[in-house]
C-alpha cells in the first residue's frame, strides 16, 4: 500500500513538472522547483526521468547569481503528434482533410483529399501515410458528421458512413487509441476553448448546413454533454414537419424555424449563449426577426444569440483541442 501511494504521488509530481514545462516552455531546475513548489532533489529526479524520455532536452547555460551557470531544460513539443481529421461534405463529395499536430497545438502538415464517395480503405491509406512519416503520432481523432454509438456510427447525413465500426476498425488496424466526434459538438468545444469560456456558462451551437438538418452541441461544465448514446442535440428530431434535405427554404421561413427551435432549447436547457453556424442570413434580417419573435412569445430568459460563419475554424480547432486532450496523462489507480 506504502508503495503504491509512493508510487502515485510520484505520478502526481511528475505530471506536476510535465505541465508546467508545457506553460513555461522553458525553465532551470530551479525555476521548475519554485513554480511547482516541490523540493530541489524531487525535482532534479523528475527532470532526469523526463530527460531520458525524450520529453524535454537540454538547451542552454544561463548566468545564476554569483553561482555556477544554470541548465536551461526545453519542453518538446513533439514528443507525443496527434493525428486529427476532418470529414465533411463539399459539392457533393466528401472532403477530408488530415493534419498532423503537436502539443503546443502547432500544425506540422496538413493535406486535403476530396473523393466523390467516402472510401474507408482510401482514409485507412492516408492514416498509414502519415503514420509512417510521423512515428511519434500516439493517438487518431476523426471528426464526422454524424454520431457514433458503441463504436458504430449509427447517425449521419452522410450515408457512406452508416454502420461502419471505425473506431476499431482503425485501432486494430494501426494500435493507436482512436477518439470520433461529432461535428458540431467537436465546434462548439472549439469555440469555448478559443475564449477560455467560464466552465459554469452553457454554451450551445446549432449548425445549419446546407441541403442537411441542423445539429447542435451542448457545451456544460466544461465539456460537451451528449446524453445518452450521444444523441443530445439531434435537434433534425424536433416535430417541426420540414424538409432540410430537398426543400429549398426561402430566408422567412429559415428565420421562423431557427426561432422555434431557439425558443425549444432555451426552453429545457436555459442557455447563456447559442452561437449560429450559417451563412443564410446576415444580423440585418435576424436581428428584428428575433426580437418581434421574443415579442410575440415571451420567456423568462434569453440567451445571446451570436450569429457565426467560423465552423470550419472551429470545428478544426475543437478536433484538434480534443484530440490533444486524449495525450493528456491519466492517473494510474492503485489499490
Amino acid at each position: 500500500m506504502k508503495k503504491a501511494n509512493t508510487n502515485l504521488i510520484k505520478e502526481i509530481n511528475l505530471n506536476n513538472v510535465r505541465q508546467v514545462m508545457k506553460r513555461v516552455e522553458t525553465a532551470t531546475k530551479p525555476q521548475l522547483a519554485s513554480l511547482t513548489k516541490l523540493s530541489v532533489v524531487t525535482v532534479n529526479s523528475l527532470v532526469k526521468e523526463l530527460h531520458d524520455l525524450g520529453e524535454i532536452f537540454e538547451d542552454e547555460t544561463v548566468p545564476s547569481n554569483g553561482g555556477r551557470p544554470a541548465l536551461t531544460y526545453r519542453y518538446n513539443y513533439d514528443f507525443s503528434l496527434a493525428l486529427v481529421i476532418y470529414m465533411k461534405e463539399k459539392q457533393g463529395q466528401e472532403l477530408i482533410s488530415v493534419a498532423v499536430v503537436n502539443l503546443e497545438d502547432h500544425i506540422l502538415q496538413k493535406e486535403e483529399y476530396l473523393m466523390p464517395v467516402f472510401d474507408r480503405q482510401q482514409l485507412y491509406d492516408m492514416i498509414e501515410h502519415f503514420l509512417t512519416l510521423y512515428p511519434s503520432i500516439k493517438v487518431i481523432g476523426i471528426g464526422i458528421p454524424g454520431q457514433a454509438v458503441n463504436g458504430e456510427i449509427t447517425v449521419s447525413a452522410h450515408q457512406a458512413l452508416m454502420g461502419v465500426r471505425m473506431i476499431e476498425e482503425i485501432e486494430t488496424q494501426f494500435g493507436l487509441p482512436v477518439m470520433v466526434e461529432n461535428d458540431v459538438n467537436a465546434a462548439i468545444s472549439g469555440y469555448c476553448a478559443k475564449r477560455d469560456m467560464d466552465d459554469t456558462q452553457c454554451v450551445l451551437g446549432i449548425y445549419f448546413p446546407a441541403r442537411y438538418p441542423p445539429g447542435m452541441g451542448i457545451y456544460l461544465d466544461g465539456k460537451v454533454f451528449k446524453g445518452k448514446k450521444g444523441m443530445a442535440g439531434e435537434i433534425k428530431f424536433l416535430p417541426m414537419d420540414l424538409d432540410w434535405y430537398h426543400e429549398k427554404m426561402d430566408k422567412e421561413t429559415f428565420v421562423g424555424s431557427v426561432c422555434q427551435i431557439i425558443q425549444s432549447v432555451n426552453a429545457v436547457l436555459a442557455p447563456d449563449k447559442i452561437v449560429l453556424y450559417q451563412d443564410r442570413v446576415g444580423a440585418d434580417l435576424w436581428n428584428p426577426a428575433w426580437e418581434a419573435y421574443r415579442n410575440r412569445k415571451p420567456m423568462p430568459s434569453y440567451p445571446e444569440v451570436i450569429l457565426q460563419e467560423t465552423f470550419q475554424q472551429d470545428f478544426e480547432a475543437g478536433m484538434r483541442w480534443l484530440t490533444l486532450k486524449e495525450l493528456e496523462p491519466v492517473l494510474s489507480h492503485f489499490n
